[in-house]
């Protein structure tokens, strides 16, 4: 122990930084931060696991855990293995464009030869694809997509007609990426003889402009099409290409929902794509089978809700005979339905007063599939395995906290990531019955440098608001609390659409910051109230028509309920958020302002009205049909209720929530004579981030709430 202390104290020395103490010297020197293994994925023959390491993608034995060889020698960012693993593409260099597409530089290796080939003569692409047969890699340049005979190294060019900020092929646009969560719309047959894509027309869709001043005598700007809420979108179609004529087929959709098309999937048949269509109000979906021969488009089935479809978080999966499980929330809970290749329904998979969150595959010998649900509560992520047929369930994760699993391909083994509030990231070897074989590695010494700093442990509890619900929390109290004292209280939400902050989960982004916090003799909380995900729909969608207006209410709800326990100054009560938090502490500086002293808005929206229109519209139609549900639950709106120390924080570059937003709140806020505080961050986007940027963001904050509440 003697010698860990003086470790420590070295440490602590090496940073010029005090121990016994969060500081934020120490969380942006890198002293806390945490392990992980990157990369992690099983082989075909499920016996051997691959990572990325320093030097190479190594591949381990499951059975022994060890180390047998580099796969490949070199430095890469990430790799994908053709299906039958003659051949992997790597990832050596990337550029990031928005959130999900960047433009990356690739080499393909043939792992039996040994020959590597450069894709698109080593000039970047995006979204590169094998072909099923591992012969081709289809790839975008420039909105135009193509594919490379890997035997011969000739490119074909598929498309012709892709334009900047005009056409896309195969290519997601701004709104289909940010909202949908990818950027490829496109898919090979399972013969390779075909690729199915999608073409966004964006020729209608307005422009956003944005100034970008880097050191530049005249600024220059970035220009992309975003359509806003009520605005024009893209205009979708799909398109069949044949390898062996050259020939484009155009998918004739016309008889089904098809203002969207945000998800293109292959099936086991040779000849099939299937296309997920969405109408523009969102609470109807179409699973539509084309025939890539014929071009016939057969309707599988349309899930449809009263309220939306969650189109951001499909879960499709084909077995081997191309049934298929599909998840909805039709029951009240998210589960999983199975279907016959033809669209007719099975059976419900899951059921109860849980929900499916993630699915790991299904293993034909047992017929079992495995996934990630809270059946131990709403704040707690396990892993179980299901039979198919007669619904019998194992637990196979620990119990409690976040679980998430890396199977083998034979479902032996699985790497199992777990956390808890006090517990970091720990990475475990199972058996396919969750036995433990061996841990792989954990965090034992980011979480003792932060126990020797006093970390103190978030506890949980719920809270009671207006509509009869317990809301889940947590809250981190002073290590020596004294409950006969009046503390101030910082609360820190999110709070959007289907959202989590209140989780049993490890929380290396902001956790540390607000154990420094309490250090300095505040109480933190957060509160998940109404709206936020993983207690059902019900709770998930009343906020319907009107987003914003309950969240809100339960926050206010959850300040006074803290503000009545006794050792809770209710005269200093704060609040901060980022992006939909931010909205929402906007809307609790002002709708809330005889209850929140102190808040901070980073990044906030402050009218739905300049938000994009797949997320907006899918919580409040679009302002044409619904107007009042973006302007009552604006801040912009009650301006004039501003009571507090407010500050008010933005990127310039923002290309998410626009600097637009708190421009207008601003002119709103000056118009009714109220002061507050204001900073932008020249060219930095939504997160804010960038050289010294985020230290100085954290410190701006910190001084902020130490002055103000």
């Amino acid at each position: 122990m003697k010698k860990l202390l003086l470790t420590l104290t070295l440490a602590a020395a090496f940073y010029n930084i005090s121990a016994q103490e969060i500081t934020l010297d120490k969380i942006y020197s890198g002293y806390y931060r945490g392990k992980g293994i990157a990369g992690i994925t099983s082989m075909k023959n499920g016996e051997n696991y691959l990572v990325i390491e320093q030097g190479g993608i190594a591949k381990y034995s499951y059975k022994t855990s060890q180390k047998e060889s580099n796969l490949v020698d070199g430095q890469f960012e990430s790799y994908e293995f053709s299906d039958d693993e003659s051949k992997i593409l790597l990832l050596k260099d990337s550029q990031p464009i928005y959130r999900h597409s960047f433009l990356g530089t690739y080499d393909v290796k043939d792992l039996k030869s040994g020959k590597v080939v450069s894709l698109n003569e080593g000039k970047p692409v995006q979204e590169p694809r094998f072909s099923p047969d591992a012969t081709k890699v289809a790839f975008i340049v420039d909105n135009n997509l193509f594919y490379q005979d890997l035997n011969s190294g000739k490119i074909t060019q598929i498309t012709e007609q892709g334009v900047k900020n005009k056409i896309l092929n195969g290519l997601a646009d701004w709104v289909y990426e940010e909202e949908f969560g990818h950027a490829r719309l496109y898919e090979w047959t399972k013969n390779s003889d075909a690729v199915l894509f999608v073409q966004l027309d964006e020729t209608e869709v307005p422009e956003i402009y944005i100034p970008i001043y880097g050191k530049m005598l005249y600024p220059g700007e970035m220009r992309y099409k975003y359509p806003k809420a009520g605005e024009k979108n893209s205009v979708a179609s799909a398109h069949i290409y044949r390898l062996e004529d050259g020939k484009k087929t155009k998918v004739n959709l016309d008889s089904f929902k098809n203002y969207y098309i945000p998800n293109v999937i292959q099936t086991t048949n040779l000849d099939e794509i299937v296309l997920i269509t969405s109408q523009r109000t969102q609470n109807a979906s179409d699973v539509l089978k084309v025939n890539t021969k014929t071009g016939v488009v057969t309707k599988l089935f349309t899930e449809s809700d009263d309220k939306w479809i969650d189109t951001d978080n499909v879960t499709l999966e084909f077995l081997e005979d191309n049934s298929f499980l599909w998840a909805s929330e039709r029951d009240g809970f998210r589960h999983l339905y199975w279907y016959d290749k033809d669209g007719k329904l099975k059976k419900q998979v899951t059921k109860g007063n849980w929900e499916v969150t993630d699915y790991y595959g299904y293993n034909p010998k047992s017929k079992e599939i495995f996934v990630q649900t809270t059946e131990k509560g709403s704040i707690n992520k396990v892993v179980s395995k299901i039979n198919i047929e007669n619904g019998k369930s194992q637990l196979i994760s620990n119990t409690e906290g976040n679980n998430s699993a890396n199977f083998s391909k034979n479902y032996n083994y699985f790497i199992e990531t777990s956390s808890t509030v006090s517990k970091p990231y720990t990475f475990v070897l199972k058996d396919g019955n969750g036995k433990v074989v061996k841990e792989l590695q954990n965090n034992n010494d980011q979480l003792q440098k932060l126990k020797t700093d006093n970390f103190v442990e978030k506890e949980f509890i719920t809270i009671p608001n207006n509509a009869g619900d317990q809301m889940n929390a947590w809250i981190i109290k002073p290590k020596n609390f004294d409950p006969k004292k009046k503390y101030p209280l910082f609360m820190f939400q999110y709070s959007g659409p289907g959202s989590q902050q209140v989780s049993n989960s490890w929380d290396n982004g902001n956790g540390i910051w607000f154990e420094m916090l309490a250090q300095k003799g505040y109480i933190v909380a957060c509160v998940d109230g109404r709206g936020t995900g993983f207690k059902g729909a019900k709770f998930k969608k009343v906020t319907y028509k009107n987003l914003g207006k309950y969240e809100i209410e339960d926050q206010i709800t959850a300040a006074k309920w803290f503000g009545n326990q006794s050792y809770i100054d209710k005269t200093r009560i704060g609040i901060f958020g980022w992006s939909f938090g931010g909205y929402m502490a906007s809307l609790a500086m002002t709708k809330g302002a005889d209850v929140f002293k102190t808040g901070i808005a980073v990044a906030p929206v402050t009218n739905w009205r300049y938000y994009d229109s797949v997320y907006t519209e899918r919580f409040l139609l679009t302002p044409q049909e619904n107007p009042a549900g973006y302007d009552e639950n604006s801040p912009t709106t009650y301006a004039n209720l501003l009571k507090g120390k407010f500050l008010l924080i933005h990127g310039t570059a923002d290309d998410n929530v626009h600097f637009q937003n708190s421009m207008e709140f601003s002119e709103a806020l000056i118009q009714n004579k109220k002061q507050f505080e204001f900073m932008a961050y020249p060219d930095k986007n939504h997160g804010i981030y960038g050289g010294q940027t985020r230290p100085q963001l954290y410190q701006k904050m910190t001084d902020f709430i130490l002055e103000n509440l």
